[in-house]
Formats: structure tokens, C-alpha cells, sequence
């Protein structure tokens, strides 16, 4: 797993590393990296180093000095490098001195600042670090208001927090983010902020992580398929109860979900299965719980309605011992009725997006959503998958799992219910809820990207989708991640 360090763990981590090594050793080697990146990034856009035209926004603290001693190195290779010193009087001293020695240009007027950053190829962001909260401060939002250089930001884009990546104020949009030491929350919960993420190791001594993310190799390592020993039954039966005569395009979504997840079997049970044996003719249908058969966990709550035919119905499936995931009109009921999963034993997995994560539990899951579902999977002790481009999974007692997207395609009706039926089949094979549920927002969001781009091909771009063809490109992320090596 990747992990994620709150600005505290980091801050720990970095005192035991100066009882190791010299001072000012863990800045260089932050510099060095950072240094490193921008320059393969002047190659990357412009076909060079030298000669290219730099900017740095440089503030106070130890990012600005990460950013002077950047500039000092990539002044050595040629680069013109010019530096706004937003505070003059508390800029980093060994850091500019580094700077003024390799004949990098100072600029402590910050009124000035757009035109000596003119015809720069990028800019380096020092103005804050993991200290820093807040919006940006008037001189230095105006600079990245007026500016339109690629910027590419020391640690994390100043402006957004640390932590929750909350943005409350004018910020930092980066191209590229240079993490120090360690990935931190930010550069998940809002990477649409960071651009593209490069880590630079510093020598941290880091704990377990209260934040990760499945590599998706070991998605792929532990998805399940047939063995040689194993039979349709063996390989998990899933149960789906989804859909409704006022919407069976839930049923046939989230049942083509299970199906696509597994080589074992699923059984639908609902008023929709004409409609999905029509897509699905391997699923096995009945009218209700009675005629279901068995199974080894349940899916309930896509376009089910909440009569009471279908609370009686949740109430049952709830009432055994098997894992059961739970989502859309499950949810809702579940508001009104929490005691049905309070106290139960066996995996409860819900699967809210925001609004339903309200209804729930009455509160909004920000800024800091990490908080919020740990606290929510805590309280209720159920797992907990909030739906989002940083889809968070908590358990009790686990480390929050992340899932950063890449980007929205999966924010498209049905696509929700795609999930649940995946969701559900690993569940039925045996996987882990946590496990489970992040392995399955991965291949989702694979889906999403794949499907996407594969509306165009010819032009290298992506397009709007709709949950059929995720549903369709499902096979396809799976066969990725399950090609990776371990």
C-alpha cells in the first residue's frame, strides 16, 4: 500500500531524521529532487535546460528555502532562474545565499513580480508548506491570479490544506506536485490540485499509514479467479436485489457488475428479471427471497424502491449472517431505520455519496472527509465507501483506504450501481470488506478512464460516457490490474 502522512506524522518523522543526519541535509536532498524534476520537465516542454527561464515564488518558510536552493542547483546547469521573495525579510538565508552565489536574480517587489516572471517556461511554487493553512495572502494570489506559467508546486500547492485538501480561497493549481519524504493527504483528496505527483525520497523514518491506497498490482494480485479445484459454487454466489418496474436499468447495471466481477455465480431477485435475463441470460432469476437459493453475500438497494414490500425485504436479507452491501435506496431507508445494521455481525458495507452520507448520519462529510468516515464507520461499526474522485473506504479500527480516480468519468447515473455489483461478487468470494471495497472503486475508476478514451482513439482524448459502456470496459480493468507484476 501507498500511504498518506498527515502534517503532524511528518513533522515527527522529520525530527528523528535531524538526530541522523546533519542540518540542512534533508533540504538539499528535498532541493535536489525538486531540482531534478524541473529540469526534466523544461526538457520535456521545451527541449531543453539551459538557456530556459525559471520563476520561484518564495516564501517564508522551509519551502521557500526548498525552492532557493532548487533555483541555485538548476542555475548551475544553465537555467535563468528568478526569484520573488514575498517576504524579503524572513527568506530562507542559506538557501538565497546559495542562490545569489550561483547568480540567480532576486526580486523583492512583489508588485513586480508578474513582469519578472515574464517568458518564464515554469514557475516553482515555495510560498508555503505543511504548515501552511489557508488561502494564499493577497500579493501572492494576485502574482498566481496574473500569471499563466505551469507552476510546479515544493511539497504540495500552496493554498490547499495539508490534511483535508480543502481549499477555502485563491490557491495553487500545479502541473506537477514534488512530495517530500512522504505522499501526503492532499495529494489524494485533492489531486486535480496537485497535477501529476512525484515523490522524492529524504531518508523518513515513516509508521504504519492511518491513509492509504491499494497498489493496483496488488488489486490484481488478489482479485479472485477460478482454480483448477473450483466450481461456480466455490467461487462465491452473489445475490442482487435491485430495480423496481420504475427503474430496472439499476437491476441490469448492477447485476452486469457482479457478472463482470466473477466467474462464479449471480442470482437476481426483483421485479426487473425479464429485463435483466434479456442482458444477462446466465444469471439465474427468482421473484423473491424464498426462491433466491443460496448465497454468499448480498447487494440491496439500487433503484429498489423504499415501499415496504422493499424494507421487509432489507429487513431479511439483513437479518442473516451473510456480507451485505448496501447502497441508494437501501441507504435511504437505512436513515430512517439505522438500528437495521447497528449491532450486526457479519460485513455491512454502505456505499453513500455526499448527499446520502448526510441523510445518514446528518452532518456533510467535509472538509475533512477522512475524518468523517472513519468517524461515521466507527459509530455505526460498518464499513464505509464515500463515493467520490477520492473515494475513501473505512472500516473499524483500519486504516481509511483511498482510491484517487484520475478523474470524474464515473460521475454518471447507474455508474453507482456498476460498483455495488462488484463490490458485492468480491464480497462473495471471500475478500475483505475493506479490501474489498477499495479493490472495487480501483477497477472502477479504471473503467470509467478506459471507456472514456476509448470514445475516441483516433484524437488521444476522452469523452463523456454513460455507466453502459463502464460496464462494458470492466473486463478490460480488470485484465490490467490482474497483468501487473507484484
Amino acid at each position: 500500500m501507498s500511504g498518506y502522512y498527515t502534517a503532524d506524522e511528518v513533522r515527527a518523522a522529520e525530527a528523528e531524521l535531524f538526530t541522523r543526519v546533519p542540518a540542512g541535509v534533508p533540504m538539499r536532498r528535498a532541493a535536489y529532487g525538486l531540482a531534478g524534476v524541473v529540469a526534466a520537465e523544461l526538457r520535456s516542454r521545451s527541449g531543453g535546460v539551459a538557456g530556459r527561464k525559471v520563476g520561484l515564488l518564495v516564501g517564508s518558510g522551509d519551502n521557500g528555502g526548498d525552492a532557493l536552493w532548487a533555483g541555485s542547483m538548476l542555475r548551475r546547469r544553465g537555467v535563468v532562474v528568478t526569484a520573488v521573495l514575498l517576504n524579503p525579510e524572513r527568506a530562507h538565508a542559506a538557501g538565497l545565499a546559495a542562490l545569489r552565489k550561483a547568480g540567480g536574480r532576486i526580486c523583492t517587489d512583489s508588485a513586480a513580480a508578474v513582469g519578472g516572471l515574464a517568458g518564464a517556461e515554469l514557475v516553482v511554487d515555495g510560498i508555503v508548506g505543511i504548515s501552511g493553512r489557508g488561502p494564499l495572502r493577497p500579493a501572492a494570489a494576485r502574482i498566481v491570479a496574473e500569471s499563466d506559467v505551469p507552476i510546479i508546486a515544493a511539497d504540495l500547492p500552496s493554498g490547499v490544506d495539508p490534511d483535508t485538501g480543502a481549499v477555502e480561497g485563491p490557491a495553487v493549481q500545479a502541473a506537477v506536485t514534488v512530495a517530500f519524504g512522504a505522499r501526503k493527504p492532499v495529494h489524494a483528496l485533492a489531486a486535480a490540485r496537485c497535477g501529476r505527483i512525484e515523490l522524492v525520497p529524504i531518508g523518513l523514518r515513516l509508521p504504519a499509514p492511518r491513509l492509504a491506497a491499494l497498489e493496483p498490482a496488488a488489486v490484481g494480485a488478489g482479485w479472485p479467479v477460478p482454480g483448477p479445484a473450483d466450481d461456480k459454487y466455490t467461487q462465491g454466489v452473489v445475490g442482487v436485489h435491485a430495480g423496481s418496474e420504475t427503474y430496472p436499468g439499476a437491476a441490469v447495471l448492477c447485476t452486469g457488475g457482479a457478472v463482470a466481477a466473477t466467474s462464479g455465480m449471480v442470482r437476481y431477485i426483483g421485479s426487473a428479471g425479464p429485463a435483466v435475463l434479456a442482458q444477462y441470460p446466465e444469471v439465474v432469476a427468482a421473484p423473491d427471497l424464498g426462491a433466491a437459493g443460496r448465497v454468499q453475500s448480498w447487494v440491496f438497494g439500487p433503484g429498489s424502491g423504499t415501499d415496504r414490500t422493499a424494507r421487509d425485504r432489507l429487513a431479511e436479507i439483513l437479518a442473516t449472517d451473510l456480507p451485505v452491501v448496501i447502497d441508494a435506496d437501501g441507504l435511504t431507508m437505512l436513515a430512517e431505520q439505522p438500528e437495521l445494521v447497528r449491532g450486526r455481525r457479519a460485513a455491512t458495507v454502505l456505499t453513500p455519496h455526499a448527499g446520502e452520507f448526510r441523510r445518514l448520519t446528518g452532518e456533510e462529510p467535509g472538509p475533512d472527509r477522512v475524518a468523517s468516515v472513519r468517524d461515521f464507520a466507527e459509530s455505526w461499526q460498518v464499513t464505509v465507501l464515500l463515493k467520490g474522485r477520492s473515494t475513501l473506504v473505512a472500516e473499524p479500527g483500519g486504516p481509511v483506504l483511498v482510491n484517487e480516480a484520475g478523474g470524474s468519468w464515473a460521475a454518471t447515473a447507474g455508474a453507482g450501481d456498476v460498483l455495488s455489483g462488484v463490490l458485492g461478487a468480491l464480497l462473495a468470494a471471500g475478500r475483505k470488506p475493506g479490501w474489498a471495497a477499495a479493490a472495487a472503486a480501483r477497477v472502477h475508476a479504471m473503467a470509467a478512464e478506459s471507456a472514456a478514451f476509448a470514445m475516441r482513439p483516433d484524437a488521444y482524448a476522452a469523452a463523456p460516457i454513460s455507466a453502459t459502456p463502464l460496464l462494458r470496459h470492466l473486463p478490460r480493468a480488470i485484465a490490467a490490474v490482474r497483468s501487473l507484476p507484484v
